[in-house]
């Protein structure tokens, strides 16, 4: 296996070697638990301004759509513009609201196995046909983006995410058509919305922009494109690496049926969705017994911390009741994903429906890993399932 098909192995040789190395283009290093909580929280780490971007080569990257929808939004945006553009989108995200799309999630569960049900007997791609069409059917309905045009976000999302990996001109050639092609689907959706406002998130966007003339269309724009994209990307891979790990432990599925919520919890530090935060120092501060000065880029390797062992016990053991767990996997501090509640209650809806509707599923052959450093997932997963008495009638 290659580092990113399994790079759990290379993180603990980096917990061996130090609790902080240097990376081959500068950047700090860490994977302890602790480290990597301070870096995600402390807010004496912050994001690289963008304007930085003209030191690595892009001084025009406003005129690349890729990078003003990434580096325009709350994702990469520091205090206080990024504390009033979270403000503009928290609301979407409350406790109470996240619990009334229970009944809503449920629908959308059954009504995906029984599509499903009708291939049992033959390969279904996992990924196709309910890691990704879940969470983009849940983010769609929240943001009012209609159902017929979601099923096309799956390539243009990940084809422009591949700019928070690396930013080259051959990534930008895919990057930015990709980017721009969601800047103007959405942006014809937000004009709709000003012109007749639903009960959906793109119309609380241009409310809000109508009574705060601080937000720019800009920044509503890259504000919806960042949600949709961040509803359903992490809970697709949170899904498709849950179900593999699953699959492989399978004395673990009476845990997962009787109490999902420490399950999900245990999936998400067995392999995170996300891998990775980098941070820019803003304040000379200790980490990990050394001083770092203000202006160092570090990254915190949140798949390391979440295989800790000065934290977890036996972290590469998948145990679904797990004590005390608190994985890393949505970040922490101001920057703490909004939409953490959300994916949480997909995975705890979602997989034990899954198995319970599907006992005997397994894998038809090899999942294909994404190709990513920060984000860990599949891009497909064929598996097979058997019809249960009622599905055959």
């Amino acid at each position: 296996m290659t580092g990113r098909e399994d790079p759990y192995p290379r993180y603990a040789r980096l917990r061996q070697i130090s609790p902080i190395v240097r990376a081959e283009d500068g950047a700090l290093v860490v994977t302890g638990y602790d480290d990597c909580q301070t870096v995600v929280r402390d807010a004496r780490f912050g994001h690289l301004p963008p304007d930085l971007l003209a030191a690595v080569g892009f001084p025009d990257w406003r005129d690349h759509p890729a990078l003003l929808q990434l580096f325009t939004s709350m994702l990469a945006l520091n205090p206080p513009d990024h504390t009033r553009l979270r403000r503009l989108v928290s609301s979407a995200f409350t406790a109470r609201r996240v619990a009334a799309l229970r009944p809503a999630i449920e629908r959308m569960v059954a009504d995906l196995l029984d599509a499903m049900a009708a291939d049992a007997g033959r390969p279904v791609d996992f990924v196709a046909e309910f890691a990704f069409p879940l969470p983009v059917a849940v983010i769609g309905e929240l943001l009012g983006v209609p159902a017929a045009d979601r099923a096309q976000f799956q390539t243009l999302v990940r084809d422009w995410t591949q700019v928070l990996e690396v930013i080259t001109p051959e990534v930008l050639a895919r990057a930015d058509p990709a980017a721009a092609t969601i800047r103007e689907y959405l942006g014809g959706l937000l004009d709709e919305r000003r012109k007749d406002p639903a009960d959906d998130l793109l119309s609380a966007l241009t409310q809000a922009q109508a009574a705060d003339d601080r937000l720019t269309d800009e920044e509503v724009l890259s504000s919806a494109a960042l949600l949709f994209a961040a509803g359903f990307e992490t809970t697709t891979n949170l899904l498709s690496n849950g179900l593999v790990a699953l699959l492989a432990n399978p004395g673990q599925r009476d845990v997962l049926a009787e109490h999902p919520e420490a399950a999900v919890e245990e999936l998400l530090r067995y392999d995170s969705p996300v891998q990775i935060a980098s941070r820019l120092v803003m304040a000379d501060v200790d980490v990990a017994g050394v001083t770092i000065e203000e202006g160092e880029r570090i990254v915190a390797y949140l798949g390391a911390g979440n295989r800790d062992p000065q934290r977890f016990a036996d972290p590469d053991e998948l145990r679904l009741d797990r004590p005390d767990n608190a994985p890393l996997s949505f970040g922490g501090g101001i920057h703490y994903c909004l939409g953490a509640p959300l994916a949480r209650l997909e995975g705890q809806i979602a997989l034990p429906a899954l198995l319970a509707r599907f006992p005997d599923l397994s894998l038809a052959g090899a999942p294909q890993r994404r190709d990513s450093l920060s984000l860990k997932g599949f891009t497909a997963m064929p598996i097979t399932l058997t019809a249960t008495p009622a599905d055959l009638g």
